[in-house]
Order: C-alpha cells, then structure tokens, then sequence
C-alpha cells in the first residue's frame, strides 16, 4: 500500500465500510454472509429449525497467503456451526463464498467432551418466558413475596457449566436462569437478585426441567442500583472540555482493510468470536518489511467465581466461546467511547438465521500522545526532549453485566502493548447486611458481590523475522558472594530454551523478572545477536479453581501464564470450539500432548493475564476500569533506538508558552534559540 494520510481529516471521523473483500483476510461483508446463508438453504441445510450458531472466516493457508498480490484473485470461504433446534444436532458445514457451494459438512455427535455449539439469541430471548410460564417457579415468587414483580422480573439467560454430579442435565443442551427484580421501570436489575433460585431450562424441549428453590434464601435488596445522572446526579461542571484536533490529520493512512503508521504496517480484521484480529503485522526497517506477528488476537476468556452458593458455584463464563465476543461488540460514539481524531471499521456478524447485521462503528482508531519519549539534558544544562504517541486499535464488547474493551497499542519504538478493559456491573447475590463472608463482599446493604477471576488468552501467531524461531526464558539471577562475586553486588540473567511443548508451560515469576524471548532462528543484528522480542508478562494470578475441579478442566488453558505451540491451522481456541458444557480439557492441553518441537519452528504463544477480583464498595452501581494486559517489545530487533529522527517541533507535541514557542527551552526543543517551528515565533526559527 502507499502511505498517504488523509490531511482533510483534521477533527472527527472517517468510517469504513467493508462492502467488498479486497484481501484474503478481509472481514465478511453483508453480501458475503447472505451468500453464506443461500448456499446452505439451497443445500437444503438451513431448514425451519436450523439456526446458524457461529460463522467464522476460514483464512488461506500461509503458503497461499504469501503467493498471493494485490489485484489478483482468491477464494473466500466460511465455517458454519449450525445447531438444529428440534434434536440439538451440531453440524459443522465449510462453505466456499466464492463458488457457492459446499465444501464439506461433518455432523457432530454430541458428547461431553466435545461440548455445545455457542448460546443463540433467540434461546437468550426465550428463557425468560418460559420461565415465567413454570408454576414452580412463580409459586417460588409469590411465596417470597415478589407476585408484583412475576411480570416484570428479569429472567437472566446464563451458560450452566458442566459437573458430573448433576446426573439429569446429561444430554442437554440447556441454561441456567437466574432472577433479578426490577421495581420500577427503568430500575438496573442487578440490583436486585432473588438469591436461591436457579432454573435449569432445556432449550431443545424448550421447558423447565429443573427449580431449586432455597427456603432459607435472604430477601431481595430494594435500594436501587441505578446509574443514570437522574439517579446519581446533579451532574458535575467542574470539568472543562477536552478538545483533540490533528491540523494535518492524522500519522495513519488506511487501504481498506490494510493500515500504515509510521514504521508499522497491519491488516485490521474481525469476525464475530474473537471480535478484533489483527495479521501481517511488520515493522518498516530502510527499505524492508519485517515480520512480527502473523496474527494476534484474545480469542477467548473465562469469568470463574469463587463462591460456595448454591446460587453461583457453577458460574465460569467462557465469553468467547459461550457468548461470542464479537457478536456482542458495541457501536462505538465519538467523544466518548473514543477522543480525538477518529477512523472506524463496520463490521458483520450473522443473525441465528443467518442474515447479515450491521455493527457500525466496530472498531475504532486514533492517534494519541503518550508523554515522554525520550529525554537527555548534557554537561552543559541543554534538554533535549522527544515526545511519545501511539495508534491505538479497539473494540468494546457487552456481555451481560460485564463490559470488555480490548485494546492493542503500536508504539514509536517497536512495542505492542494489549490492554484489556473490564467495567460494567458486577454480578451480585442476596445476603444478610452486615454478616461475615468469606466470599463475598457486601457492596451495599444486603447486596453481595462474590470474588471472581477474569482471565484472557491472547494468542500471537509470532514471525520475528520469519516463521523460524525459537522460545527462551530469560531470568534475573543473583550470583552468590564468592569468586564470580567478590564484592556481592552482581548479578547476570539465565536464558534456557523451551524447545518443546510439554517444556513451554509456564508460569510468570516477578520476583526473577522473567519473561519470554521469540528469536529468529536465522537472523542476527549488528552486535551477532539473534533479532528477538520480548513478551514482557504482568504474573498476575492463573486460574484459582482446585485441580480436581470441573473449570479446572473446562478452563485448562488458564493455569499457565505462557503456552508454547507450533503453528497448526486450526489450533485456534486454547479452551477447544465449543467450550459451552464441555467437560474440559480441550484445546491447549490436548495439542500440547503431541509435545511438538519449538526449535527454528513456527511458533504460536498463548499468553494468560487478567485480575483477580476482590470486588469494593466503590466498584458499585458501575465498576471503574479495571486495567490488564502485557507488553510485546523488541530486545534486540533493531540495531539501535528507532525513534532518534523524531522531529523537536510541535509535532512531537512540546510544550509551547502562550507567545506560541517554547519557553525557555523547557521541553527540550529549542533550548539554544527558539527551534519550534511556530510561524508566531518572535525569536526565530
């Protein structure tokens, strides 16, 4: 692609719309999905009681991929779940988009094992009222108290986990409900939880086939958890406007889907699990290209909780796998979910019937600063200052009462950070106000937010330099007072090769500064190092759940901070496809067993991180940002530091006085004479 940046998107946004597949990556179009969907009628799949559960892009291999060139042809083809609601039957069905046929269709026996295809939005919509329609359950109600409420309740659809124990959920494809008041129009429901009862609904026989009802249950909390300005103003003038603006516009310039900045190029894909998916991500060194990363993505998560109840034991959401993060992305607003100067991506996803719907303003983009990024003042009291911005790629997904953004951030220096976002409600319980919990944390008068994990598998398709390389683990090591430490104060680091893949589980270590080093197996820098980056982990805590526990299993690949992989073509979800009722060990822990070689080969690293929730009172009614992620950086890559031609002007954002130059030399761009560039510079240029 040419890099030309669009000077005439100075404020505000440009969107882009995905109308027709220019690259063999490119997320589906309206057009494509619809095909997708008369292919299979005509093939007499999607019948009255089909549904599309899932539909993924099935991307060429890497041989064809690196063949390929602009301009010229390729084929698009998708893989469909679809789940025939009359008998539960899963098929899997691979669909050229381009010849309009079928390719192969697989009829999935359902076993524990394998597990259920994700929830529908119809089955979402149905729980509540057949629920509702459940004698037992409205007896439960009225014996409470909450008759006036049976109508207007909240019937919350939830993934129902997987045990042994409970011998009549064996074959079905069902959900667990539980029940929320809602008092008042308009009232937040997940303030009010009807603690102690759980129905279990069959949503192939679509009826209740199960009420647990807890007589001993604690009453519902009717102080409201609304968190409108209505409810919680009068809403604050204190704060006055931010306003972003790039006179220029901005750094980047987009090709369809294709992305240049500065020195990083990249393709911005989505599909409706993973949600955003980013390939071909190199890094401009003169004249070259250098490969990065292949693909990256967070293609799945798990929420497990640590409570005892009756009421929550069972909850451990895979939100990826259960709920399809990308189905549930959000439309993105300018000014708020996003500042400054802004480049949106549509996106589809498909309907239960396979229709295509439109997600406007999926993904979002900019440019923003990011403070210093590097500064020396000399012997001689001249700073010299260079700012730091990086282009951040988004999405903000909604399930449930919980709310996710993901971002990935590309920096001036040759680092990537992910971040992930959790806000949102917290999932809250009935309790008794005041009582000790060793679970929960009372966050108002009666209302319990038990303690809960949220842990992410990114996955990095890694190339650095290529698609040979090799893992290591680095470590801070303290040498022992003695002759290699006469004096006591050195130190060194280990390095020691994962070279197969029962060696590449692993666990972060702050205390050692461990991280994990992907060399290329053929390249070295100008110092004879082999070219590497970093994958710089935060060690927060793994997976908490007992060994011998049902998430344990289902959740496997949350155990570990690192997981090392060789490249395999549908080696996607580290939890397996359908994690929704699957007894577990899918995925990761099943590759892996194969214990593949990682010496000079293509790699794949899966990287666990998230917080442990200790949930607060100041968390409610809405949950602030809780921050997680780690940093992918280079460390020895690049032969020197990349960003010493960064400009001293007002491009790299330098504080300016109110004449409009630098005062003083203050941030370092003009400290011998005024060098900022200003036209209403008084002293010179």
């Amino acid at each position: 692609m040419t890099h030309t940046p669009d000077t005439t998107h100075t404020r505000g946004k440009r969107v882009s719309t995905p109308t027709t597949a220019q690259h063999p990556l490119d997320p589906f179009t309206a057009n494509e999905i619809a095909t997708v969907r008369d292919v299979l009628t005509a093939a007499g799949l999607m019948t009255e009681h089909v549904r599309m559960a899932m539909l993924l892009p099935v991307d060429p291999s890497k041989a064809a991929l690196a063949k390929w060139r602009p301009g010229k042809a390729f084929e698009r083809k998708a893989a469909v779940t679809l789940l025939d609601r009359s008998d539960g039957t899963h098929s899997e069905v691979i669909v050229s988009i381009t010849k309009q046929s079928v390719v192969k269709q697989t009829v999935l026996p359902h076993t524990p094992e394998r597990g259920q295809a994700a929830v529908l939005m119809e089955e979402f919509f149905e729980v509540g009222d057949l629920v509702k329609a459940n004698p037992e359950w409205r007896a439960s109600m009225e014996r409470r108290g909450y008759g006036e409420y049976i109508d207007t309740a909240f019937c919350s659809p939830l993934a129902p986990g997987y045990f042994e124990d409970e011998p009549e959920d064996e074959g079905r494809r069902y959900l667990r409900s539980l029940t929320y008041l809602i008092p008042n129009e308009g009232d937040s429901p997940w303030a009010h939880p009807v603690e102690g009862l759980i129905v279990k609904v069959d949503m192939t026989e679509r009826k209740v086939f199960k009420v647990y009802d807890d007589p001993n249950a604690p009453a519902t909390p009717m102080a409201h958890g609304n968190y409108d300005l209505e409810a919680q103003g009068p809403e604050r003038t204190s704060l006055k406007p931010i306003d972003i603006t790039m006179p220029e516009g901005p750094s980047f310039s987009v090709d369809g889907n294709n992305v240049q900045w500065e020195n990083w190029k990249l393709h911005v894909g989505f599909n409706s699990r993973e949600g955003l998916v980013l390939s071909n991500i190199s890094w401009t060194d003169g004249d070259e290209d250098r490969p990065v990363l292949t693909r990256a993505s967070v293609p799945e998560m798990v929420v497990p909780y640590g409570d005892v109840d009756e009421t929550r034991y069972w909850v451990s959401y895979f939100d990826a796998g259960e709920y399809l993060l990308g189905r549930n992305a959000n439309p993105l607003s300018l000014g708020c979910d996003c500042l400054g100067v802004i480049h949106y991506f549509d996106g589809f996803v498909n309907d239960d019937h396979g229709n295509p719907v439109k997600l406007d303003q999926v993904i979002c983009m900019h440019e923003e600063d990011y403070g210093i990024q590097w500064k020396h003042t000399d012997l001689d009291g001249n700073p010299d200052v260079r700012r730091s911005r990086r282009l951040v790629i988004s999405y903000f997904a909604t399930v449930g009462n919980y709310d996710y953004g993901f971002f990935w951030y590309f920096y001036l220096d040759g680092s990537i950070q992910v971040e992930a976002k959790a806000t949102g409600v917290v999932f809250a319980g009935s309790g008794i106000p005041g009582a000790a919990n060793a679970h929960n944390t009372e966050m108002a008068p009666g209302l319990l937010a038990p303690v809960h994990q949220h842990i992410f598998s990114a996955r990095l398709d890694v190339a650095i330099d290529g698609e040979d390389n090799t893992l290591h683990e680095i470590e801070a090591v303290p040498i022992p007072r003695g002759p290699l430490n006469p004096r006591g104060n050195a130190f060194t680091w280990s390095n020691t090769q994962l070279k197969r893949e029962l060696n590449a589980q692993r666990l972060a270590n702050g205390l050692a500064s461990r991280v994990w080093e992907v060399r290329s197996a053929h390249r070295k820098n100008h110092t004879g190092k082999p070219t590497a980056y970093w994958l710089v982990p935060e060690g927060k805590s793994v997976l908490l759940a007992q060994p011998d526990s049902s998430v344990y299993a289902r959740a496997n690949f949350a155990t570990k901070h690192l997981w090392g992989t060789q490249y395999a073509e549908n080696e996607i979800f580290p939890a397996g496809i359908f994690p929704s009722q699957s007894s577990g060990w899918q995925g990761l822990p099943t590759w892996t067993k194969k214990n593949r070689s990682l010496d000079g080969e293509d790699l794949v690293l899966w990287h666990q991180f998230g917080p442990t929730h200790f949930p607060r009172t100041e968390d409610w009614p809405v949950m602030p940002v809780d921050y997680s992620g780690f940093w992918f950086k280079p460390h020895g890559f690049l032969d020197k530091n990349p960003t010493m031609n960064l400009p001293q002007d007002a491009r790299s954002a330098c504080a300016m006085s109110e004449a409009g130059c630098c005062s003083n030399g203050g941030c370092g761009c003009c400290s011998d004479g005024c060098k900022c560039g200003s036209e209403n510079c008084g002293c010179g240029k």
